[in-house]
C-alpha cells in the first residue's frame, strides 16, 4: 500500500486547479517526501460551502491490535470505514506522485507519476477528527486517509496488491467531494493504464519542480 507520496507543486497551482476559494495552509513549501502521521494539504468543503485548501495529518488512529497510523483504505464496506464515507467527511489529497516499493530485496523505491512533468492530481481521501496524543502533540487533530483499489497494469509488477484511487479529472472532483455515496464509491477503480508511468526509482523523494 501507498505510504509514501510527493506534492511538488506550488500552492498557487493546487488552489486554481482544485477551485480552491479559501487557503489555511500559510507558506506551504514542497513536500517531495510525505510520510505517514507527518502534516499535508487537504482540499474539503467547508461549513460554508466553499473549497478549503488545509494541513491534515496523515493516518487515522489505529485499532487496538496496531501501532501505525491506518493510511489507506481499501474495505470501504466495513463498519470501521461506513461513517467516513458520508460527503461532510470527504476530501481531495493533492499530490504529484506516489512511491511503491518493490515486493523483492533488495526492496527499491518505485515513483509513479501521469508524467514525467509530474502533472497533480488528487487521491480519493477521507478525513476526521480526533482528540490525543500524535507526534508529541496532545489535543485536536485534524487526520486523513485515503481510498486504494486493485493495482493496475502499470503498478503491479512493482506491487500487485493495490495502489491509490487517483482522480484526475474535475468531474471526478466535485462527485468525490459532493455526490451521493453509490456514485462516489464508483471512482474506487484503478486508473487506466495509459496514464501513469514509473518516473523515477531508487530515491526516497521526489524531486521539486517549479510550481
Amino acid at each position: 500500500m501507498c505510504n509514501l507520496y510527493s506534492i511538488t507543486r506550488g500552492q498557487e497551482a493546487i488552489r486554481r486547479l482544485f477551485q480552491v476559494a479559501r487557503d489555511l495552509t500559510g507558506n506551504l513549501p514542497a513536500l517531495p517526501a510525505v510520510y505517514p502521521d507527518t502534516m499535508a494539504p487537504v482540499v474539503r468543503i467547508a461549513h460554508d460551502g466553499e473549497r478549503e485548501l488545509t494541513m491534515m495529518r496523515w493516518g487515522f488512529p489505529p485499532p487496538p491490535n496496531r501501532r501505525e497510523p491506518l493510511t489507506n483504505v481499501r474495505n470501504v464496506k466495513s463498519p470501521y470505514w461506513r461513517l467516513w464515507l458520508k460527503t461532510e467527511w470527504r476530501c481531495l489529497v493533492p499530490a504529484t506522485s506516489f512511491c511503491e516499493w518493490s515486493a523483492g530485496r533488495p526492496k527499491v523505491t518505485h515513483w509513479f507519476a501521469l508524467g514525467e512533468s509530474r502533472p497533480l492530481f488528487a487521491f480519493a481521501g477521507i478525513w476526521r477528527l480526533w482528540s490525543g496524543e500524535r507526534k508529541g502533540e496532545a489535543g485536536r487533530h485534524e487526520l486523513f486517509s485515503f481510498l486504494t483499489t486493485e493495482a493496475n497494469e502499470v503498478v503491479r509488477p512493482v506491487h500487485a496488491k493495490a495502489m491509490p484511487v487517483l482522480l484526475t479529472a474535475a468531474g471526478d472532483w466535485d462527485t468525490w467531494l459532493t455526490g451521493p455515496v453509490d456514485e462516489a464509491m464508483a471512482l474506487q477503480r484503478p486508473l487506466a493504464d495509459e496514464m501513469l508511468r514509473v518516473v523515477a526509482a531508487g530515491d526516497k523523494t521526489d524531486g521539486t519542480l517549479p510550481a
